[in-house]
């Protein structure tokens, strides 16, 4: 059976397990709306009552396709939505209001459960929020309804956390938390003064873009494998937040059959302060195999897209920690078919990039990322590889008829 927390005080009991839809399954570029509500409807029926989305997930179509799967299971009464204004969007005060009212409509809802102020990273943005009025704005919806509860979700420096959190009297907040962001971010020492403060939390990014999942390295692998009980390193990743008793509820960008199944079933046997001395020791000896092997903590969140010059900045950076991950020649071939462009969409390569630097300012994660492209760039191109690549394009490509 599903377990349940509660993320505030005297409130609703909300699935440990939260349904993700920032990484819905893709047919052709959209969301495959069938596979879409196939998903949604299975971890709905084993007990997930907890759905978040925002404004620009899909390109605003997320927040449409949960709209219409609430609809067409006639669930609104069962389910707690929860979605963001996209404060980073926010250049005048009637925007605050616009946002919302395109929220509604794409939700196809009166009122949205838990709503968030979108990627705060500082005290500086909240207090632009507040400028336009956004203090005003939530006393109204709240009084009328419309939001039920408020909060905010954060990528920044600990510091900023505090500050944002002590600012206003919040009731939740969402947070980047896994074994390897134990002290980024927020981190550890954020988590507990949300807890002391009654401040729910909302964990968020918890497999860190699949790179404590199926990603994971033979080494880590081999790591987890010692332990007496055989568990993949999702279900480590899962059971080592849970295992938080300040935790309330955990996000998972959930778009594989298995990987849904496999979730619930962590959610279903995983309690706070369960995990052994062994397992705890496990999780440890493992941070220090990706620490020594990562090179770029990208998390794949996509808040740095889109680059105007097409550049796939998460994409490159997962073929960079991929090339030093698992080793071999996977990661180049594939860096240099997004060089040439027969991969996806078009030409996505690093060496497409400006240095604008419109990336950096949208980087939860702080990365100097024009700098990472660069050195990405020179790791995973390979000149020989790269003709190769370009002839065999160009002999199996589409031949004109006579």
């Amino acid at each position: 059976m599903m377990q349940y927390r509660k993320l505030i005080k005297n409130s609703e009991d909300l699935s440990v397990l939260g349904y993700g839809c920032m990484r819905l399954p893709t047919k052709n570029g959209r969301i495959d709306e069938k596979k879409a509500e196939e998903q949604l409807l299975y971890a709905f029926n084993q007990g997930v009552n907890y759905y978040d989305t925002a404004y620009p997930y899909h390109g605003g179509k997320s927040e449409v396709m949960l709209g219409k799967f609430i609809k067409n299971n006639k669930i609104r009464d069962k389910i707690y939505i929860a979605d963001k204004l996209p404060a980073f969007l926010v250049n005048k005060p009637e925007q605050i209001q616009s946002f919302f009212n395109t929220q509604l409509k794409r939700l196809d809802t009166h009122y949205i459960d838990y709503y968030l102020m979108h990627m705060l990273d500082s005290l500086k943005s909240w207090e632009k929020l507040k400028e336009f009025g956004i203090l005003e704005f939530i006393e109204e919806k709240k009084r009328s309804g419309q939001i039920r509860h408020i909060g905010f979700s954060f990528h920044g420096r600990p510091e900023e956390f505090i500050k944002i959190l002590e600012d206003y009297d919040w009731e939740f907040c969402q947070i980047q938390f896994n074994y390897l962001d134990e002290y980024n971010q927020a981190g550890l020492s954020g988590l507990k003064r949300a807890d002391e403060m009654g401040i729910g939390v909302v964990v968020m990014e918890p497999l860190r873009g699949g790179n404590l999942a199926a990603k994971a390295p033979e080494k880590v692998k081999a790591k987890f494998a010692e332990y007496k009980e055989q568990r993949s390193p999702a279900y480590w990743a899962l059971r080592w937040i849970w295992n938080h008793k300040e935790v309330g509820v955990v996000l998972s960008g959930m778009n594989v059959d298995e990987h849904i199944k496999e979730n619930i079933e962590v959610a279903n046997i995983t309690i706070a302060n369960s995990m052994s001395d062994d397992e705890i020791a496990i999780v440890n000896e493992v941070k220090e195999i990706y620490k020594s092997l990562m090179k770029v903590p990208c998390t794949g969140c996509n808040y740095c897209m889109p680059c105007p010059f097409g550049v796939d900045i998460p994409g490159i950076f997962s073929e960079y920690n991929n090339k030093y991950f698992f080793g071999g020649q996977m990661a180049r071939i594939q860096y240099i078919g997004r060089e040439i462009g027969i991969f996806g969409a078009g030409k996505s390569a690093a060496n497409l990039c400006t240095q604008c630097g419109k990336c950096e300012k949208h980087c939860p994660q702080s990365i100097h990322i024009r700098e990472e492209l660069k050195d990405a760039h020179k790791v995973l191109d390979n000149r020989l590889m790269r003709y190769g690549l370009s002839v065999v394009a160009r002999f199996m490509g589409p031949r004109r008829e006579k």
